[in-house]
């Protein structure tokens, strides 16, 4: 069973980096805004597995740098944690929750009501899509 619990933004570096961006320079996961944003872990066995960070601008809610540690992926620890965002993004008043998402992911997305609201676009090799989900 995992536990969902805010972290501090650079507990938040290592599995961005080694989940999302392993070629680049650890320095490519850091997020100018990082100190406003609300940052969540999901634990097993005490053990930081998955990170997801969620910034809230007036009505709208982004969220970044979702990574789940490969081993730890399919196993609901992903569905757990972006459930918590989605309610804290709600609590925090916002009534749109939005993300970058890579298209290879954008199955998963869809499992909670997100849809593609943009073309295809790149970073890097990786093909993206932003995707959103009112929040009534």
């Amino acid at each position: 069973m995992s536990i969902i619990q805010p972290i501090a933004p650079e507990q938040t570096y290592p599995l961005r980096h080694a989940v999302l961006w392993p070629d680049k320079p650890f320095d490519f996961v850091k997020v100018d805004n990082d100190h406003e944003g609300h940052h969540y872990g999901a634990f097993r066995d005490g053990e930081l597995v998955a990170v997801i960070s969620l910034f809230v601008a007036g009505p709208d809610a982004r969220f970044r740098k979702f990574a789940t540690r490969p081993d730890c992926q399919r196993q609901g620890v992903g569905t757990l944690l972006l459930n918590h965002v989605i309610a804290q993004a709600r609590a925090l008043g916002a009534k749109r929750l939005w993300c970058d998402a890579r298209l290879d992911a954008a199955d998963f997305y869809r499992r909670f009501g997100m849809q593609a609201v943009s073309d295809t676009f790149y970073k890097g090799p990786v093909p993206y899509a932003r995707f959103s989900l009112p929040l009534p």
